[in-house]
């Protein structure tokens, strides 16, 4: 068993390790196609036989080529370690300063195997978000990053880390970019020979930044959008006994069982692979598994017999005997190997039973498929079982695409009848919409914009105006491993959001006692997997003054170690995504990314431990430019300051452009920021009173 002096040794070369190739205990990345060349294999191996000296490569190239033709990847299996990953407590890591073990902290959590989607294939969610290329680049980096000083800084080009370069040590000690590519070669089938060639990755959201804090991370967000959904759609803040339709429980959409459950609904999600089901039944994610489509139906129709006072509680209760479920807040889950339970099949059965009885047994509906990769194991086509879905994947790319197309068509169909019907649904950011009109669905807006459809994105409805008051996913991670630290840091952000909240507005207090709400029940709903880790969403000052609490418990010893905070780049300003993140952009600049990297570029200068600036994420390659950071709380002024000028402009640089793009929210947002902070001086945009004006000037 190797140790973490062992993986920060650089590449172990002498002796080589042995191959053990893939452990087959763990889930895989489905099998790539990337369709290379022969001239493209042989720069593929080439490529990856630099990280080795040549007396290594007569042994190594017989087993990459292998690799690249049986995976379509070479993933350099040899070097993944036997260490088990996960985050070790921050004063365990051979480091010269502690923001590189920060660093490493967040690296290791990212892959593991409690955490990731395919671990040793370096994928951490979605299917296909990569923390680096292969386990070359992760030994490289942790070796770096063992070495480094605070006048140095580690420059990472999509996985491959460059090297370690003089800096300032108020400079980021880590610089990632995933995907840069030049716009008219960022397509799907470019990114996957690039990939094959390794020479670009991509690193989704929070994989290829090192920020990923398992489900927990998006189950606020999922959270807020279905309280949201119930009281734009249903006209409630009760959601007891409503039913939630959605599928996916793979990295990111594993968070929808138990949002469900804190919601309060039933959520019903469909899953047709069993590993990641089972994996979030024994994290407690879920509170019944079953392959029964009429179990789930009845279970449905026992909703009808919610009780609507006390008096009807005994008999809820016998009820809840029964079918061995708990009062108001469970969760049913549908598994099967076989696809035709799947989410459009859920919905076509939910069809047929409102289409023979009148009872619409759904109130809202989603899907959180990875529809960003639907061709290489985001997506499963009702047509097939999961296995003959991945085997076709790889014997039969377009025939695989055809079939998933026809599959989405279908899904769609459903959908729409079940819409109109009384069902509410929304597009949950990870292009189904998009890729179901690429297939030909029946999901366009007659007269709508590049970034509408038939239905609304859950930003253009839901969450878009809660980042335009500034609102967004702040997290952070407790580097000690310490339950009671997360504990303590808990009460010291609840606390931090209740004194603030008295005096504001009442739609942002609204906002903040959802987040108080969370932050004081999050402990005991048990949502931490792999690191001592935190989500909750808030605006500017509550960011900034929930970091500066916890840096001033650290500097006191109520808290025993530094505190990483960070952010999804699901946010505010970390994105420009015009069919997820800025689809309620209006002003025709959805699709332009100025934001992004003007976020990339201003954390980096304002203190950040580390920035990250990806193309794709959430939407898929081609679609999103996004930008994320990490910085490290160590209880010193230095920190304070740092946390204080970096979070000011990580929100205000999106506030000020969704402001700029005509959004009311944002622009009273920025002007109340600006009466707070004078240094603070915003281009106000002064919106057209009378459309006459325009319509004489057109016509003229």
């Amino acid at each position: 068993m190797s140790s973490l002096k062992d993986i920060c040794s650089a590449l172990p070369l002498d002796p080589l390790p042995p191959n053990r190739g893939r452990d087959p205990k763990l889930p895989h990345a489905p099998i790539r196609t990337p369709n290379l060349t022969a001239e493209e294999e042989r720069l593929a191996l080439k490529n990856a036989l630099r990280y080795f000296p040549p007396s290594h490569h007569a042994t190594l190239a017989p087993e990459f080529a292998q690799e690249l033709r049986q995976y379509g990847h070479i993933y350099m299996y040899r070097f993944c370690p036997t260490l088990r990953m996960r985050a070790y407590p921050i004063d365990q890591y051979p480091c010269c300063t502690r923001q590189a073990a920060s660093i490493m902290l967040m690296i290791m959590n990212n892959l593991d195997p409690a955490v990731a989607q395919f671990p040793q294939e370096l994928v951490t969610y979605g299917g296909n978000g990569q923390v680096f290329s292969n386990w070359a680049q992760f030994r490289l980096v942790m070796h770096y990053l063992s070495e480094m000083t605070e006048e140095q800084t580690l420059v990472m080009y999509s996985g491959h880390p460059m090297g370690l370069f003089p800096s300032l040590p108020s400079s980021p000690r880590a610089i990632i970019t995933n995907g840069m590519v030049i716009p008219n070669y960022s397509s799907r089938n470019q990114y996957e020979k690039m990939f094959a060639l390794g020479v670009s990755m991509y690193g989704q959201m929070t994989a290829g930044s090192y920020c990923y804090i398992g489900p927990q991370g998006i189950v606020h967000g999922t959270l807020l959008t279905v309280l949201n959904a119930g009281r734009r759609y249903l006209g409630s803040d009760d959601l007891k006994g409503r039913v939630f339709v959605t599928s996916g429980l793979g990295g990111m959409s594993g968070a929808q069982a138990k949002a469900a459950v804190i919601a309060g609904c039933i959520g019903v999600i469909a899953e047709v692979d069993e590993t990641p089901l089972r994996k979030r039944h024994e994290q407690g994610w879920l509170m019944e598994v079953t392959s029964s489509m009429e179990h789930c139906i009845k279970l449905q129709y026992l909703n009808k017999c919610r009780p609507t006072s006390h008096s009807t509680t005994a008999t809820w209760a016998t009820y809840c005997y029964m079918f061995s479920i708990e009062r108001a807040t469970f969760c049913y889950i549908l598994l099967t190997s076989l696809s035709y339970f799947s989410n459009f099949l859920i919905r076509e059965r939910l069809l047929l039973e409102y289409q023979r009885t009148g009872e619409l047994l759904v109130d809202l509906g989603s899907d959180q498929t990875s529809l960003h990769n639907p061709y290489n194991g985001g997506y499963y086509p009702v047509q097939l079982s999961f296995r003959q879905a991945n085997q076709l994947m790889s014997t039969d790319p377009k025939g695989f695409q055809t079939t998933v197309q026809e599959s989405l068509r279908r899904h769609v169909e459903a959908i729409n009848k079940l819409s109109d019907a009384g069902m509410f649904f929304w597009d949950y950011g990870n292009a189904f919409l998009l890729e179901a009109q690429r297939a030909g669905g029946k999901v366009e807006k007659v007269g709508g914009g590049a970034t509408e459809f038939r239905y609304p994105s859950y930003v253009q409805h839901i969450m878009g105006d809660i980042f335009s008051l500034g609102f967004g996913p702040f997290r952070w991670v407790c580097t000690s491993g310490d339950p009671k630290d997360l504990a303590l840091t808990d009460d010291i952000a609840a606390t931090v959001l209740e004194g603030i909240s008295a005096n504001v507005s009442d739609r942002i207090r609204q906002q903040y006692n959802d987040n108080i709400r969370w932050i004081r029940e999050a402990g005991k709903h048990k949502m931490v997997v792999g690191s001592q880790a935190r989500i909750l969403y808030s605006d500017q000052k509550g960011r900034i003054c929930i970091a500066l609490a916890i840096n001033q418990a650290i500097a006191d010893g109520r808290v025993s170690a530094p505190v990483v905070i960070s952010r999804d780049h699901h946010d505010v300003s970390g994105t420009d995504s015009p069919f997820r993140e800025t689809s309620n952009v209006y002003d025709g600049s959805a699709f332009c990314a100025d934001m992004a990297v003007q976020n990339f570029v201003g954390d980096a200068f304002r203190g950040a431990t580390w920035v990250a600036l990806h193309n794709g994420g959430g939407v898929g390659w081609g679609e999103v430019m996004n930008g994320g950071f990490g910085l490290l709380l160590d209880g010193s002024e230095e920190a304070a300051k740092r946390a204080r000028l970096m979070l000011n402009w990580d929100v205000s640089n999106g506030v000020a452009r969704r402001c700029w793009s005509g959004n009311s929210n944002a622009y009273e947002t920025i002007q109340h920021t600006m009466e707070e902070n004078r240094q603070l001086r915003v281009t106000m945009p002064f919106p057209v009173q009378d459309e006459r004006v325009l319509d004489r000037a057109l016509q003229a």
